[in-house]
């Protein structure tokens, strides 16, 4: 075994599939497929099997894989270093939910750089079955993972399986944000049946025990369903009776497209939960991340009386 094999085999995994892997390694298929063989055999497990959907790993190939990456990638940290003369880069990666507060604290992060060294962070929103999917292959250090405080057991075993870390960074109780000049805007709190006959907006996440039961938990019988945070902002600016549950957002964002948020007691608690690998050690960028992430948490919830 040798770092090209490794090399070749996180390609593979990568693109899942031989001639795929060969085309973008500059390599003859062949030639792949018999590095892949020779690994396979000096390490005495089968990493992949072919099928007729292409390539698929094996459970030993997936604890074999996540070392590879890691491998992999401090081999070219290394080669980048002394390649380019470089002596330190900032480094950090998360994936998070689509929410105000996790923008606001990446922001706040990135703004503590020094500009004159190398940077390179990659903040991405999603859901929480490619959080958790990005973590554990560990193309992201950091994952939040947002869901509903009765799908608590569901998920701790999940990080378990996955052998990740997790570490619980809010709990709150949904929130309704509508328009600031809709009538139910002054309300002191929201019922389901006060807004039956709106529409809501509302970014969804299907990773629950049942899809079914996310879809009717998730979608009321008048929806519009998107996947980016400043559409649905603006949607509930434009279109009326329309609303969204939420966060706590920041009051500034709030006034910026003039809605409102008002409490809704019947909603059910959710969680935000902070996930990294077992085996991995916080970097200083890390930490710094985790306490600005803190620290937005508490301004936007103080904003509400939480």
């Amino acid at each position: 075994m040798n770092i090209l094999h490794l090399k070749y085999a996180v390609e593979v995994e990568k693109t899942r599939s031989i001639s795929k892997a060969a085309e973008n390694l500059y390599m003859g298929q062949p030639n792949l497929s018999r590095a892949i063989k020779e690994l396979e055999e000096s390490i005495g497990i089968t990493v992949f099997k072919r099928t007729t959907k292409g390539i698929s790993i094996t459970p030993d190939g997936e604890e074999f894989l996540r070392r590879a990456r890691r491998i992999v990638s401090q081999v070219e940290e290394m080669e980048d270093i002394y390649r380019n003369g470089r002596i330190h880069r900032q480094e950090f990666s998360v994936c998070t939910p689509r929410g105000s507060y996790f923008s606001d604290a990446v922001a706040e992060f990135a703004a503590r750089l020094d500009a004159n060294s190398p940077i390179r962070i990659v903040y991405k929103e999603t859901d929480s079955a490619e959080t958790v999917t990005n973590v554990s292959r560990g193309d992201f250090s950091l994952g939040i993972v947002r869901y509903r405080q009765s799908f608590d057991k569901l998920f701790k075993d999940l990080f378990a399986a996955k052998k990740l870390y997790s570490e619980t960074v809010c709990e709150f109780t949904p929130m309704v944000i509508l328009g600031a000049s809709d009538p139910l805007a002054d309300s002191e709190y929201l019922t389901a049946e006060e807004l039956r006959d709106y529409i809501e907006v509302t970014i969804p996440d299907h990773f629950a025990p049942s899809i079914a039961d996310v879809k009717k938990a998730e979608f009321s019988d008048k929806s519009i369903c998107v996947y980016d945070r400043t559409t649905l902002l603006k949607l509930l600016q434009k279109v009326p009776r329309s609303f969204s549950h939420s966060a706590p957002v920041r009051r500034e964002l709030l006034l910026e497209y003039e809605l409102a948020a008002v409490s809704c007691p019947e909603n059910e608690p959710l969680k935000d939960v902070l996930i990294y690998r077992k085996d991995y050690r916080l970097t200083e960028q890390d930490k710094q991340y985790i306490t600005d992430l803190t620290n937005a948490k508490r301004k936007a919830m103080a904003d509400h009386g939480q």
